[in-house]
């Protein structure tokens, strides 16, 4: 079974990186053909989902954060990270990592299509 864990600082000051890395067990993050997924949740809103690495090593990210996000992927820890930098209080949120099958590539926009999530790591941005 795959599961996913998110581990990284819980706190981040104003201007700084959010670095955040997504241990994947279970499955190879290269040889399957799933998305790998980060989305956050923010306090009083709901799920957002920012960017994914495909099993190739292709990235895709959502415009609002584009100019500041990274997804990298690294296959001999089985690993994907994000790196967000120059972060705001905004910025502010729950952060999951999750995995997409890419036969549900369609309904990316529904939560329930995603097949594994990790548990979820609080991230402040505060001075």
């Amino acid at each position: 079974q795959v599961q996913l864990q998110e581990s990284g600082p819980g706190l981040v000051k104003p201007s700084q990186t959010l670095s955040l890395t997504c241990t994947v067990s279970g499955d190879s993050i290269t040889t399957n053909y799933y998305y790998w997924n980060w989305i956050r949740q923010s306090p009083g809103k709901g799920l957002e989902w920012m960017g994914a690495i495909g099993y190739s090593g292709r990235t895709y990210y959502t415009p609002s954060v584009r100019s500041r996000i990274s997804i990298s992927r690294h296959t001999s820890k089985n690993q994907f990270s994000l790196q967000l930098s120059s972060v705001i209080p905004e910025d502010t949120a729950v952060y999951y990592c999750a995995a997409l099958d890419p036969s549900l590539l369609s309904l990316w926009v529904l939560w329930e299509t995603y097949d594994y999530w990790g548990q979820g790591t609080q991230v402040t941005v505060s001075s």
